[in-house]
């Protein structure tokens, strides 16, 4: 229970209802705190963000489909960075202000409204380059962040300064992110990268004085349960993909290789996950930055084989514009991707040993070469069983 005696009145119930207060201190939570799990609105939040990643996931599909790789990808990587970073601010806020009264939750409601208008400018943004409506979805879930970190500064003096920092730097640069639509198409890449910059910088300096009360249990809990919704995406869009082959009376067989070899490699990239305890990484700031960070190639590279998946029934029904080594890498380069991101981020902080180590960084580089052979979804199933007995 935290020092304020929040859980209890959290959990309190008035004639069977649970009472939600409309104003509570936001004294900061105690990272000490037992039994710290995800709200139900932690979760329903969720629910918003997974809409943006499908869609993001589905936009890429047709972007490589079409044979426009090099556009798909990289728009994909924009779109990626807005969705999870926004995820991931409120997370890391929420595991150290969640004070679950009204006020708050009218703020989370801001947010998720903010999720969906950005949702609902991915595809305008793949198809026509126009991230107005994108920029739009984006600004209002930092403006919900903004007032969310000046109430932690008005309310929790010891973190004041943080609090402010984080509120002055998310303000200036989602200014900047709005000046970024002025400028001329063939300055966007440039200016994005800068923006992607001061983004990540912004929590290293806040946080150089104080660091927030962010609890490591229900942080690795977060990322975990965002870890199996992406998954959950790359499931839901190979199922799509099944049944738009069955529509399109494809052959059994490619469509059976092509659906269960996909359940192994999500099902194995689960597993692979969930094979070393994250909260023990967790101990200071220090270690919780790269892992924190790193977490943008796990999660974009685990909802890209959803659309990898979806290739390849495409270019079993001969919709899709690349051959077979394309549509083999569609699915082989997210697949190494994520083992090399987990091995980085969520392996080496173990240390484990020489063995372990190669088992994982061998086994990316077997994933990338089985479009070579003819096979690759088949193939790049089997190195995923083999890693997953070994390590």
């Amino acid at each position: 229970m935290s020092g304020d005696g929040r859980d209890a009145v959290m959990t309190g119930t008035h004639g069977g209802r649970i009472e939600v207060p409309l104003w509570r201190r936001m004294s900061g939570r105690d990272p000490g705190e037992p039994h710290r799990v995800a709200t139900p609105l932690e979760l329903l939040s969720d629910l918003c963000f997974v809409i943006a990643v499908a869609q993001a996931s589905t936009a890429l599909h047709h972007a490589l489909s079409e044979g426009h790789a090099g556009a798909g990808v990289l728009g994909y990587a924009m779109v990626f960075f807005a969705i999870w970073w926004a995820w991931m601010n409120f997370t890391w806020f929420a595991s150290a202000y969640d004070t679950d009264d009204v006020a708050y939750r009218l703020l989370i409601l801001v947010q998720m409204a903010g999720v969906l208008v950005l949702a609902a400018g991915v595809p305008r943004a793949f198809q026509e380059r126009d991230f107005v409506l994108v920029t739009i979805g984006y600004a209002i879930m930092r403006v919900a962040l903004i007032l969310l970190w000046l109430r932690a500064a008005q309310e929790h003096q010891e973190g004041r300064r943080s609090a402010l920092r984080y509120a002055f730097g998310v303000a200036v640069v989602q200014a900047g992110w709005i000046a970024r639509l002025a400028l001329p198409e063939r300055l966007w890449l440039g200016a994005f990268l800068v923006m992607v910059l001061a983004e990540l910088v912004v929590p290293v300096w806040a946080e150089r004085f104080w660091s927030t009360t962010w609890h490591p249990h229900h942080i690795a809990e977060r990322y975990g349960l965002f870890t199996i919704i992406v998954l959950g995406e790359s499931l839901l869009a190979a199922t799509v993909a099944v049944q738009t082959g069955l529509e399109r009376r494809i052959e059994a067989a490619p469509l059976l290789s092509t659906a269960l070899s996909g359940m192994v490699i999500v099902f194995a990239m689960w597993w692979l996950y969930y094979s070393r305890p994250a909260h023990l990484l967790l101990t200071s700031n220090r270690a919780a930055f790269p892992w924190g960070y790193g977490h943008y190639l796990i999660f974009s590279s685990a909802a890209a084989i959803g659309a990898g998946l979806a290739v390849n029934v495409d270019a079993h029904t001969h919709v899709a514009h690349l051959g077979p080594l394309g549509a083999g890498a569609a699915v082989a380069v997210p697949v190494a991707a994520f083992l090399a991101s987990l091995w980085l981020v969520h392996v080496r902080p173990h240390r484990p040993g020489p063995l372990l180590n190669a088992a994982y960084l061998t086994g990316a580089a077997a994933v990338l070469l089985t479009p070579l052979t003819g096979l690759a979804l088949p193939l790049t199933a089997a190195v995923m069983i083999v890693l997953v007995l070994i390590c």
